[in-house]
């Protein structure tokens, strides 16, 4: 169980909004700079910009020993990697992860994208079709919510959507891997709260879904085996085998009257739209 205190007030909610509308418009600054050539400093610097003119600051540089706005991860690193200065080449599978905190209330998501590359046409299908399962999960994920008893069936829920997908009609027929050692989380006053939010099914149901629960459900997807390990920078997640890998991300609220995705400019309105879920403003 988690602390009762975890569960947000309708007022708390209300405060929550500004910090995940400040991290969706900061992630789509990073995402519309996204190109052959840019380089992951270039969109850095982009989504600080942005957190600071609404009157945030980036929660990623309240983590100790970080300094950086965001996460910028490429092919084969799934999570955490560190901006720097080498420019983004054809066919690369950007993964984006960030987030702001604003009036003490915290935001996070992230992305993944991959570039086009004419001369790799198969390798840019296949990122592509990773990202898109990537997405699903988390979709699924978002959509459970809205009607989950326990928070486990969140995770129970995503490995079934990914899993489904090697015999999907018309699919790859490719089994994709979802990782175990890293997960989503709880978000509000810090940036990672109770509870966990697994991405695959557990022996156990988690917390009661309530009104006032708020968490980031975050799918890492790999293409290969699911063994990472980190790089000499001490923060860069990464697939041993080399496989690529997608991080997709959002904040999610609960409230009396439905679900409110935080870091989604329409509240998670498209998204959630194939699963017959509508959303609904925190009022």
């Amino acid at each position: 169980m988690f602390r009762r205190s975890i569960l947000k007030s309708p007022a708390e909610l209300r405060a929550m909004r500004a910090a995940g509308t400040v991290t969706a418009a900061a992630l789509a600054e990073a995402r519309g700079l996204i190109a052959v050539g840019a380089t992951p400093l270039e969109l850095d610097a982009a989504a600080e910009r942005v957190i600071l003119d609404h009157g945030g600051r980036s929660n990623f540089q309240l983590e100790p020993g970080y300094r950086h706005t965001l996460c910028v991860s490429v092919d084969d690193d799934v999570v955490h990697g560190i901006p720097g200065d080498r420019p983004f080449r054809p066919g690369d599978l950007v993964s984006v992860d960030g987030g702001a905190e604003v009036d003490g209330w915290n935001g996070d998501a992230a992305f993944s994208v991959v570039l086009d590359d004419p001369d790799r046409p198969d390798v840019v299908a296949a990122r592509r079709e990773l990202v898109r399962v990537a997405e699903l999960g988390l979709w699924t994920g978002i959509a459970t919510l809205a009607s989950a008893r326990h928070l486990n069936e969140v995770g129970g829920a995503i490995e079934d959507a990914i899993l489904a997908e090697a015999d999907a009609p018309g699919g790859t027929g490719r089994q994709y891997g979802i990782l175990l050692d890293y997960v989503g989380h709880g978000i509000g006053r810090r940036m990672h709260e109770e509870p966990p939010v697994f991405n695959y099914r557990v022996d156990r149901r988690g917390p009661a879904v309530k009104p006032g629960l708020v968490v980031a459900i975050e799918p890492m997807i790999v293409a290969g085996s699911i063994e990472t390990f980190v790089r000499d920078d001490g923060w860069t997640v990464t697939t041993a085998d080399g496989s690529d890998a997608a991080h997709v991300e959002h904040s999610v609220a609960v409230h009396a009257d439905g679900i409110w995705v935080l870091t989604a400019e329409d509240g998670g309105a498209a998204g959630l739209a194939p699963f017959g879920v509508t959303p609904v403003p925190i009022p």
